[in-house]
């Protein structure tokens, strides 16, 4: 297993070692080339200046010859008076404690399970037609 790791590694090396050195040779032909020549832009012409119309002028809107009438005013209803709260606290009666405390405990009920199972009655298979 150690053998088929080092292999491994070393084919990763010389493929890296490969693609590196094609790296180098490409970029050594890109610098000694020469540049290339840009192309020209085209100028872009003016656009003509578009002169816009005069706004109209605003309309005058007529006054309002008459003031709207006055609301009528509506009484306030009064307030209802707030219930009086009881000053005083009514007393709470608990029951007593018990004197003693019981010292056993009560019985569970017992639920009977059964220990058999009801036999389940089967058919009786059909009769053969052929024999063994």
């Amino acid at each position: 297993m150690a053998a088929f790791n080092r292999n491994l590694v070393l084919a990763f090396v010389v493929v890296l070692s490969i693609s590196s050195m094609e790296v180098s040779f490409a970029a050594r032909h890109l610098m000694q080339s020469s540049q290339p020549t840009l192309p020209t832009i085209p100028t872009i012409p003016t656009l003509p200046k578009v002169a816009l119309p005069p706004l109209p002028a605003m309309p005058t809107l007529p006054k309002a010859a008459a003031a709207l009438p006055p609301m009528p005013a509506t009484p306030l209803p009064t307030m209802p008076s707030l219930p009086t709260m009881p000053t005083t606290m009514p007393k709470v009666t608990l029951p007593p404690l018990p004197a003693s405390l019981p010292t056993t405990m009560p019985s569970f009920p017992t639920i009977n399970i059964p220990t058999t199972l009801p036999s389940i009655p089967f058919f009786t298979p059909p009769p053969s037609t052929t024999s063994p």
